[in-house]
């Protein structure tokens, strides 16, 4: 069967992603095709590089990271979201406050196009 999962809740302080991201797993362990994660709304914040998680927890970005580079699954940010929530990949946009945008390795700042296609090619669609 093919899934696409839409992750709306903020990598920290719900369980949305990281509920998202063990379903994932168990997908991917059962022989299901993942077509693609797409993140929305607070979701966007899982693709912030800037991120610093504790070191007796679970790093979920970092997580996300490896399930694309061991599966290859692809990791959509919706682009109107992850700019009102500061995730940018341009420097210009963070008007030179950095040198370099905060969106983590491995994710694409995407439309919603993205999100509809990869709908269109699944059985299923699941949000988180």
């Amino acid at each position: 069967m093919n899934y696409t999962i839409l992750v709306t809740g903020s990598a920290y302080g719900t369980q949305n992603a990281s509920t998202a991201f063990l379903f994932c797993e168990s997908l991917i362990k059962m022989y299901h095709t993942l077509n693609s994660i797409f993140f929305y709304f607070d979701g966007v914040l899982n693709a912030n590089n800037f991120n610093q998680t504790p070191i007796d927890e679970f790093d979920l970005v970092r997580g996300w990271q490896k399930l694309h580079e061991k599966y290859k699954v692809k990791l959509y940010v919706c682009i109107s979201a992850a700019l009102r929530r500061g995730v940018v990949e341009d420097e210009e946009l963070l008007k030179k406050n950095f040198k370099k945008g905060n969106l983590a390795s491995f994710f694409q700042l995407s439309g919603l196009i993205e999100l509809a296609n990869s709908i269109k090619l699944s059985d299923r669609i699941i949000q988180f």
